[in-house]
């Protein structure tokens, strides 16, 4: 299975994009996926997580209520719908898989990188003043 980080782009202050995590080779529907960014200088930190059958979700919380993701398995493919962008959203965006799906999503808990087994490249995320 492969991922591929979609969607990224240059936005002004308050615009939205939609971010698409699509896989090749197999199915998401069974995996927990994670959404991340790192932007230049600062590290790595999960922005959302989805757990398989979509059971339960959760959000960095300078992102809760403006981010929200979703799954679409007709299209085996997760989305992170970005409204209300700010400056500080600027980064690379990439998204991960914990292929067992036994991975939980709980509101409150870090999204930690290493619970993921499987990540696709990034895709750059400009918020501009």
């Amino acid at each position: 299975v492969q991922l591929q980080a979609s969607g990224g782009g240059l936005v002004q202050a308050g615009g939205s994009l939609r971010l698409s995590c699509t896989a090749s080779g197999g199915t998401l529907d069974s995996s927990t996926i994670g959404w991340f960014r790192q932007a230049p200088g600062k590290e790595r930190e999960g922005v959302s997580c989805l757990t398989r059958n979509d059971h339960s979700t959760s959000y960095l919380d300078s992102v809760k209520g403006r981010f929200t993701v979703s799954r679409d398995s007709a299209k085996n493919t997760v989305y992170l719908q970005m409204n209300g962008l700010k400056p500080e959203d600027t980064a690379i965006y990439y998204c991960a898989a914990d292929l067992s799906g036994f991975l939980y999503c709980d509101q409150g808990a870090q999204i930690n990188g290493m619970d993921f087994n499987l990540w696709g490249q990034g895709t750059q995320v400009t918020v501009s003043s």
